[in-house]
Parts: structure tokens; C-alpha cells; sequence
């Protein structure tokens, strides 16, 4: 209960943007993934663990298990990203932007917005789509014989977490047009 109240406030709490029910919706949809994708960081701690217990104390590494954690990492940064985005917990490195005044900050917002983030995302999601479908057609495994499958899988990841990543921009972008609007 305590988790589920924490994540209501930061969002509520982001920049105190008022509340637009579809930009709440698109939140909705970035925070439930992002607490089924915080998983990745539990299951990386217990891989590096074996891992570490399997060569220290048995003297038997395994290459499978260095893939995964590689792996697990970049679900969890890749996913954490949007998360960020919505709750607002993003690090921001605007020298200017303290300085001005809550109008001109949610203008700064939505340029940054539609002029810079929009762009970065649509490029890199349509990169990865050929990418991902080349990595599935040849059915794309580890260079390591005894890795992982299936490298289309994680590569999936980057279109997937770019897509929620713009379902958070969006969102973000709706309520600060509201807030501006709204005066």
C-alpha cells in the first residue's frame, strides 16, 4: 500500500502539472510496466550472486550467466527511463531553467519536448526495428556457444522501451500544456 501511495504522489507531485485523464492513463500504463520491469533488478542481484558463488567457491563460471546479467541490466535501464520520465526523477541539467519563471519553464518543457525528445525517440525506435527483425530472421544467437538464445529478444527491448518512453513524453507533454493553458 505504502509502494502504490509513494508512486501516486511522485506522480501527482511531478512539477505540480494538473491532472489530464488520458495523460493519467498513458502514467498508468508506464508505471505498471515499470513495477513488472523493477523485477529485472531482483532477478540481476540473485544471477550475479550464482554467479559469484559458482566462481569463487566452485571455481566454475558460467558464460550463460554473465549474458543474462547483461541482459537484465539493460531491461531495467531501458524500462527505468520512462518510469523516470513520469515520475520526474530524471536528472535535469538546465542551468537556465530555475532561473525562469513557470510560464516560460512549461514553454522550455514543451520545446524540449516536441523538438528534442520526440525526435530522439522516433529515430531510435525506427532504427531498431530493422534491427530486431534482422536478429529474428536469422535467428540470431550468442557469439558463445554456451550463451543465450535468441538475441532478438533483448534487442526487442529497444523499440518496446522507446514506445513507453513516448507514452510518458506524451503524457507529460499533454500536462504541461494544460498547465500552461491553464495559466
Amino acid at each position: 500500500v505504502s509502494y502504490r501511495f509513494c508512486q501516486e504522489s511522485m506522480v501527482s507531485e511531478s512539477n505540480s502539472l494538473p491532472a489530464v485523464p488520458f495523460a493519467m492513463w498513458l502514467e498508468k500504463i508506464v508505471l505498471g510496466a515499470g513495477k513488472i520491469f523493477a523485477w529485472a533488478y531482483v532477478l540481476l542481484i540473485a544471477v550475479i550472486l550464482l554467479q559469484v558463488v559458482l566462481r569463487y567457491g566452485f571455481n566454475h563460471g558460467m558464460v550463460i550467466l554473465e549474458e543474462l546479467q547483461w541482459h537484465l541490466y539493460a531491461i531495467g535501464v531501458m524500462f527505468g527511463v520512462s518510469y523516470a520520465q513520469v515520475t520526474n526523477a530524471h536528472i535535469r541539467v538546465d542551468l537556465f531553467h530555475a532561473a525562469l519563471s513557470e510560464r516560460a519553464q512549461y514553454r522550455w518543457e514543451i520545446f524540449g519536448i516536441v523538438f528534442l525528445l520526440f525526435p530522439f525517440i522516433y529515430v531510435v525506435f525506427d532504427s531498431s526495428l530493422p534491427f530486431v527483425y534482422d536478429a529474428w530472421r536469422i535467428g540470431e544467437t550468442s557469439a558463445s556457444p554456451t550463451g543465450l538464445p535468441f538475441r532478438w529478444a533483448i534487442k526487442a527491448v529497444i523499440p518496446l522501451s522507446f514506445a513507453l518512453l513516448f507514452f510518458a513524453s506524451l503524457a507529460r507533454l499533454i500536462r504541461t500544456v494544460a498547465a500552461l493553458r491553464r495559466g
